[in-house]
């Protein structure tokens, strides 16, 4: 691991920790375990750390996205896929998506309108699946928008869910929440 790729990664857990705008580049530096002057041959700023790691996430999620896409996968497959993808990035980098869930606010254009841009044609693959589901009778007619807003919440918060469970398999977890969000609390035939 390269000094920047562990301060990025003692930044996360720090954004996740304090929040972006309370954690200083001192406390950065003392995570890492050197003086805040030396961070700086490794980033120019804050903003670039969170820059960097929130296009990051971003783009591992949709490059997950485009090959689901790209796959010949059924709508229910697809979505079986995308919650299996969240679900494996949280147990591997419960940081990185903490800091997705609200420490975004704090980037700077360009950065936000490019993260931005991600983000919503990530909810809109995600609500174009749903809808070929409908339409292929595999997924009940629901309220798109409820649907979408449900499933993508209760993944952008399972890292805090998550953190505090101490016995649960994450291939285990995977399936639950596959059957939870997909299947419902409906009686199986």
């Amino acid at each position: 691991m390269t000094k920047k790729e562990l301060i990025k990664l003692k930044a996360a857990r720090l954004f996740r920790l304090k929040g972006y705008k309370a954690t200083s580049m001192r406390d950065i530096a003392q995570e890492v375990g050197m003086e805040a002057a030396s961070l700086y041959n490794h980033i120019s700023n804050k903003q670039e750390l969170l820059a960097e790691l929130m296009m990051h996430i971003a783009e591992i999620f949709t490059e997950g996205m485009e090959n689901i896409l790209q796959s010949s996968l059924s709508p229910r497959e697809k979505l079986e896929r995308l919650i299996g993808l969240h679900i494996r990035y949280t147990v591997e980098k419960p940081n990185a998506v903490a800091i997705i869930t609200s420490e975004w606010v704090h980037l700077e254009e360009p950065t936000l309108k490019e993260y931005l841009l991600l983000r919503n044609s990530y909810e809109k693959n995600i609500s174009k699946i749903i809808q070929d589901g409908i339409a292929q009778k595999q997924f009940a007619e629901v309220d798109l928008e409820i649907t979408v807003f449900s499933i993508l919440s209760t993944l952008r918060w399972l890292y805090s869910w998550y953190h505090q469970q101490e016995n649960i398999n994450p291939v285990e977890l995977e399936q639950r929440m596959i059957q939870s969000l997909l299947d419902g609390v409906n009686i199986r035939n």
